[in-house]
């Protein structure tokens, strides 16, 4: 078995891993980035859209764009790189299991440990749910965007939040002809500007409305929906078809928290975060000493987030190994707090601030 020891260790390449590699190697440390794709960005690469908010969180700016800008931080800051590689597990001694791609196996020793292994997409059972042409909204977007090919001609895409609606857009922008949002809530839960984008578009958005089957033999060919009730149970005698060849099921995402359930972190079960998350402190560190968490393994919020939350933790690391004197660092991190409380405020951001403090024991940041 091959063999490396370093200060810090971060798992997955995406915005908050990134980020916090960057920041704990810009500071003087030795840093392994490990992620399981060929290429690192994560879900930035597929993000084609401006961010909005503020300068300061790169308002503007395309989310691949923000990517090219974190690689580019991460090569300048010279981190030990170790991508297509699987980090399958993490022991009591600091010590990450991890195999590569031409099938090596590595022991990575690690002082400081930072997991930033993202979400995966919530799935949704119905008759008809494993007929080709029902993805997952995050796989159409990977499909078109970092694959270049189009997924279909006609889609349905069920669910309104955030990640239905941009997906929806974009589905658009390829050409596709997307003839419905369906959402079994009364009300879109995702941005209303995304949702404004698509409806000037001409798209519908069908609210208190639920999937009850997909048609097709071997592929889709359309999709039956309903009116739903406050249940979100479908109402006799509404149920219609809608003619597709692509359903995007956009439901919500979970944390990707296997390697911190492996090392018996303390977890909170937190709805509207994506299910159980590892409790954490104001560090982003957890339970077990050395351990941190960053971006949406730590509750699922937006990427801008993920940065601020990688960056707080690659500081932390750094700062407890020494690199970072105490005072830099209560300077570092209160800008990186005012990022945080900044970006969890308004109508939309304050419930993740009320959030946040379940996770961190009533604290909050």
């Amino acid at each position: 078995m091959n063999k490396k020891h370093v200060d810090v260790a971060v798992i997955g390449g995406g915005p908050a891993g990134l980020s916090a590699a960057y920041e704990a190697a810009v500071s003087g440390a030795s840093v392994c980035l490990i992620d399981e794709n060929k290429t690192l960005g994560g879900q930035l690469f597929k993000q084609i859209h401006k961010f909005f908010g503020s300068e300061a969180h790169n308002a503007g700016t395309r989310g691949f764009r923000i990517g090219e800008k974190l690689l580019e931080d991460v090569v300048s800051a010279n981190v030990d790189v170790m991508s297509d590689a699987i980090a399958w597990g993490i022991t009591p001694g600091y010590k990450i299991g991890v195999t590569v791609a031409d099938e090596k196996t590595w022991s990575i020793e690690a002082k400081k440990i930072i997991v930033a292994t993202g979400a995966a997409e919530n799935i949704l059972s119905f008759p008809g749910s494993t007929l080709s042409g029902v993805i997952g909204a995050g796989a159409a977007q990977t499909m078109m965007n970092i694959r270049k090919v189009r997924p279909g001609s006609r889609a349905v895409i069920i669910g309104s939040g955030n990640v239905g609606l941009i997906v929806s857009y974009q589905l658009l922008q390829a050409g596709v002809d997307v003839v419905a949002v369906v959402e079994a809530a009364p009300a879109v839960s995702g941005y209303l500007v995304h949702a404004s984008k698509i409806k000037r578009a001409g798209v519908n958005i069908l609210t208190n409305t639920t999937v009850l089957r997909a048609i097709g033999k071997t592929e889709v060919e359309a999709v039956e929906i309903a009116d739903a009730d406050e249940y979100f149970e479908p109402v006799p005698g509404t149920a219609r078809r809608i003619n597709c060849d692509l359903v995007g099921i956009a439901v919500g995402l979970h944390p990707l928290s296997e390697l911190c359930w492996m090392m018996q972190c303390d977890f909170v079960y937190c709805g509207g975060f994506g299910g159980f998350v590892p409790r954490h402190d104001a560090d982003m560190q957890t339970s077990r000493g050395g351990i941190y968490i960053a971006g949406d393994v730590a509750g699922i919020e937006e990427a801008s987030v993920a940065i601020e939350e990688g960056r707080l933790a690659g500081v932390a690391a750094a700062e407890a190994l020494g690199y970072i004197p105490h005072k830099l660092a209560r300077e570092l991190k209160g800008g990186i707090w005012d990022n945080l409380r900044e970006l969890r405020s308004g109508s939309h951001g304050a419930k993740f601030a009320e959030l946040k403090k379940q996770v961190m024991g009533g604290t909050g940041v």
